[in-house]
């Protein structure tokens, strides 16, 4: 999201993230103006010990766990973001598909909202399953029977979470029909990052819905120191579980016996902040482990991936043409795994079936068999044709009818130019606040340096 933010700040928008205190340090190293909302509910340092909790969950009791904290942080958001975004002179919001039902206040403010996936989307058709499950995509009509009770298991999970919007609905005096799980998502925009081509099919998705690419640049994030003298060279494997479920010890214990027996490679593990090194066991001579990594420049030279499939850190792999051995753990990993086997940019392997000499067998598949390898590069070729990040600032600017300044005024420039080197001729250019005589070509009549 901040690297979003970035791209239009880049294009001369004026940019604040809003987001609860914790997240002020991510966004102060991406350079950009922090908004803390529900401080008071959330206080800074509030979420490590609730993280810490959650990182040794999996499957459902952890979906659960994360799905039963939702309605409170809901709650705060509702109550403090109507202030916030007065109080920043906000003319449009961008929001995460996760924060369910925050869009009820753009919507109370008569204020355009627009909708990112950064996690996998959430398909309520019932067309394709939906993201919490590892299933296969079947469009029989066992396949759309079995979706549609997936569907209807979770929203009992969230009604909870739907009670407390329904509440501020009725207070704000918005008519939504709650039938509907999707009632509320943006009408001008929903974006996704997943590429196209990694999704499972569907012709069912509504007009304002968009697949993208990672919005990633590479740049604005936390530094983070490793020991790159220690890399020896030798085809590297880097294991990582995320930020968020990276406290199963037993999982990194299986990677580091799964590694052992592959001679002539080199182990990079990130374990993250919740575990120690003697919880994981005996390693690999040359292993490294970390508690963070740098990992987009590891990506780029690795030569497989093990991960919890999340989705940014898969897209991420697929950017550098990486392939994968995928450990989904909860929440929309087993989506993306879903999505690793279909597309076979990698192999997957559950937790109930996960042991050393199993994840063992496939990393030498992936290692050796150049099918992974040859699908991860075409999606590297499909991701950077595509250009994500460009695609979803230039979707926001229209869905907005925000022009893009920069370009606004190079235009405007170009035309006074023409109009200088010939007589008589007055420049019909405008700058991008409504002066121009083709608002759809330059964006309309919306404030342009404002977002």
């Amino acid at each position: 999201m901040t690297t979003l933010a970035r791209e239009l700040q880049s294009r001369n928008h004026d940019v604040v993230i809003i987001s609860l205190p914790d997240g002020e340090a991510s966004v102060r190293a991406a350079g950009l103006t922090f908004l803390p909302c529900a401080a008071k509910e959330f206080p800074a340092g509030s979420l490590k010990e609730r993280f810490r909790q959650r990182s040794k969950l999996k499957g459902e009791e952890a979906l659960r766990a994360i799905l039963q904290s939702a309605p409170g942080r809901t709650e705060a958001m509702l109550n403090s973001l109507p202030a916030a975004l007065t109080a920043a002179a906000v003319d449009a919001v961008v929001l995460d598909t996760v924060l369910f039902y925050t869009e009820l206040v753009p919507m109370s403010l008569s204020m355009p909202y627009a909708h990112v996936a950064n996690a996998l989307h959430f398909d309520y058709s019932g067309y394709t399953p939906l993201c919490f499950y590892d299933w296969l995509h079947e469009s029989t009509p066992a396949g759309l029977a079995r979706n549609r009770k997936g569907i209807e298991h979770f929203l009992e999970l969230i009604g909870p979470n739907i009670a407390v919007g329904r509440a501020y609905a009725k207070r704000a005096g918005l008519d939504v029909d709650w039938d509907n799980p999707s009632a509320t998502i943006s009408q001008l925009a929903w974006i996704t990052q997943t590429p196209r081509t990694f999704d499972f099919e569907s012709s069912h998705w509504p007009p304002q819905f968009h697949h993208t690419g990672p919005f990633h640049d590479g740049a604005g994030r936390v530094d983070v120191d490793f020991p790159w003298q220690r890399l020896t060279g030798e085809p590297l494997i880097y294991a990582s579980m995320g930020t968020l479920q990276n406290g199963l010890e037993s999982v990194f214990r299986a990677i580091a016996e799964a590694a052992a027996p592959h001679r002539n490679v080199q182990l990079v593990l990130s374990i993250g902040g919740y575990l120690d090194l003697d919880q994981i066991g005996p390693l690999p001579s040359n292993a490294v482990v970390v508690r963070h990594a740098p990992q987009l420049e590891l990506l780029k030279r690795a030569s497989v991936c093990i991960t919890h499939a999340g989705l940014n850190t898969v897209l991420e792999a697929l950017a550098q043409g990486v392939p994968q051995v995928a450990i989904p753990i909860t929440v929309d990993q087993p989506g993306v795994a879903a999505r690793i086997a279909e597309k076979k940019t990698g192999l997957v392997v559950s937790l109930k079936e996960l042991t050393p000499s199993r994840l063992s067998l496939l990393l030498d598949q992936v290692l050796n068999d150049s099918t992974y390898r040859d699908k991860a590069r075409y999606f590297q070729k499909v991701i950077a044709e595509t250009n994500g990040l460009s695609k979803a600032a230039n979707l926001l600017e229209q869905a907005f009818g925000f022009g893009n300044p920069r370009e606004t005024a190079e235009l405007a420039l170009a035309c006074d130019a023409r109009a200088r080197k010939l007589p008589g001729i007055q420049s019909q250019c405008g700058i991008g606040y409504g002066t121009t005589p083709d608002p759809g070509a330059l964006g309309g009549h919306a404030k342009t340096n404002q977002g």
